[in-house]
């Protein structure tokens, strides 16, 4: 028997515990061709567990280049969103479909949030033309003021608008 007391050695063993807690266990490699393609799919079979019925999910975590942390999550399911109007959407989209206003919108992202700095970076003609295309913006809720001459994408829109941007990049099959 050792020399330690029971309390010495409980130390030791709660210490020991402490530090195997703090080191994150790595995942084991997929080892099968089924396995590798369950982990590449981990988002979707997530989504056929909760909602076998099908539906449509999209997520993100980002940083944006201004500093701003975001996370958001939306989903529908399938029927909900076969049901719809998809004519209501035409608005928000139809905003996005200039390619001066989709720079405003990665400038605001990248920081330049006043009015000023936006007509300065954009090179969009006057400052009458930039103004036209932030109250499009807001008007469809892609931007908002909340001070006069200053734009902020809300949080809220963050995640849907980069949505967008990688699905319409996304390669044909």
């Amino acid at each position: 028997m050792s020399n330690e007391s029971i309390e010495d050695r409980l130390s030791a063993l709660e210490e020991a515990v402490a530090q195997l807690s703090a080191v994150p266990a790595k995942p084991a490699e997929p080892n099968s061709p089924l396995e590798r393609m369950n982990e590449m799919l981990w988002a979707l079979n997530g989504l056929e567990c909760r909602i076998p019925d099908g539906g449509i999910i999209y997520t993100g975590s980002v940083q944006t280049p201004a500093g701003a942390l975001v996370r958001w999550q939306y989903g529908q399911t399938g029927p909900d969103i076969f049901a719809e109007n998809w004519s209501d959407q035409a608005e928000r989209l139809a905003a996005l479909g200039n390619p001066i206003r989709l720079r405003i919108l990665q400038a605001v992202l990248n920081g330049s949030t006043s009015a000023a700095q936006l007509v300065e970076e954009i090179d969009a003609g006057t400052s009458g033309q930039v103004y036209h295309h932030l109250k499009e913006l807001t008007a469809a809720g892609w931007l908002a003021s909340p001070k006069r001459g200053l734009f902020d994408v809300p949080a809220s829109r963050v995640v849907p608008l980069l949505a967008i941007l990688v699905a319409s990049g996304t390669p044909q099959a």
